[in-house]
């Protein structure tokens, strides 16, 4: 018989509520966080599972993007890395992590509501690495909001063009180059389906991605691209204390949760892993959600 068992998953990141915080700007940065979050740098192990894959990861500076960009690098893929360039020195901290799992690693900033910046993205990626083969379309913008009344038209132009307009771009522009056995995978949230008020527009952006990649699932399928989703839950992020949010949120970040806790950006990597891979060879139009037991 064996006597081992799982870790409890109520445990196994922090679970005391954190210290009261706020970022004044978008994009957060990891190193004014408290704690920082746990991207995996510790903890993942490799098996091989993508190598020889060149992927592109927005938003890979920092969060989620950076521990998926640990987990393919480690897994055996090249990485390349989208950015705002305020966000060069995450990004940098992200390349030195790349490159020490012996994978190559491009850096390549830039604001992707801006249609050239996502044209001349994929284009570096691809001059860069030979070609493209793994799309993470992860970089995001939200903001908490008091009311309907006091969202400005530039705000809602801001989380639409960064969460929706570059995500069409950037997979136009990859498609025509994608091989067969390609992988798209798109951030979205529990926000899809569970949407709240205060951020009513972002979680706009988060369900119309999901229609946006079941749609791709069916286009790109017969072409044997695969296309699918991965829906986190409340995760310590640098998002979080930049989002606005009242200092006692903040401080109870994820503890509504069926486990009690919010997650870090390493519980998120597996999921990335497994749809980027040939593990994932009949998983299409599919997502993933990672919320700590919210119903998605």
């Amino acid at each position: 018989m064996n006597d081992q068992s799982g870790i409890d998953p109520r445990t196994a990141q922090q679970e005391e509520p954190f210290p009261e915080q706020q970022q004044d700007l978008q994009p957060g940065v990891t190193g004014e966080m408290s704690p920082r979050p746990d991207h995996g740098e510790e903890s993942w192990q490799g098996r091989g599972r993508l190598r020889g894959r060149k992927a592109l990861i927005t938003g890979g500076d920092s969060g989620i993007g950076r521990a998926v960009a640990i987990a393919f690098a480690r897994e055996g893929a090249d990485v390349a890395i989208g950015f705002l360039p305020e966000e060069r020195e995450d990004a940098e901290v992200t390349r030195d992590l790349v490159d020490a799992a012996g994978q190559r690693c491009l850096l390549l900033p830039g604001d992707l509501r801006d249609e050239q910046a996502c044209i001349d993205t994929i284009r570096d990626v691809r001059e860069g690495f030979g070609g493209i083969d793994l799309l993470v379309v992860n970089a995001a913008y939200q903001k908490q909001r008091d009311g309907i009344d006091q969202i400005e038209t530039s705000e809602i132009e801001r989380t639409f063009h960064t969460n929706l307009v570059s995500m069409m771009v950037l997979v136009r522009e990859a498609v025509p180059h994608l091989p067969e056995g390609s992988s798209i995978i798109v951030t979205s949230s529990v926000q899809a389906a569970s949407p709240s008020h205060g951020l009513v527009e972002y979680a706009m952006t988060k369900s119309a991605q999901v229609a946006f990649m079941q749609a791709m699932a069916e286009e790109l399928g017969p072409q044997g691209i695969r296309v699918n989703a991965v829906a986190p839950g409340p995760i310590w992020t640098p998002l979080i204390p930049a989002t606005g949010f009242p200092d006692d949120k903040v401080a109870e970040f994820g503890q509504d949760t069926p486990l009690g806790r919010a997650g870090q950006p390493a519980e998120l990597a597996g999921a990335y892993v497994y749809l980027a891979s040939d593990e994932a060879t009949y998983t299409s139009g599919a997502v993933l959600p990672v919320t700590g037991g919210r119903p998605f």
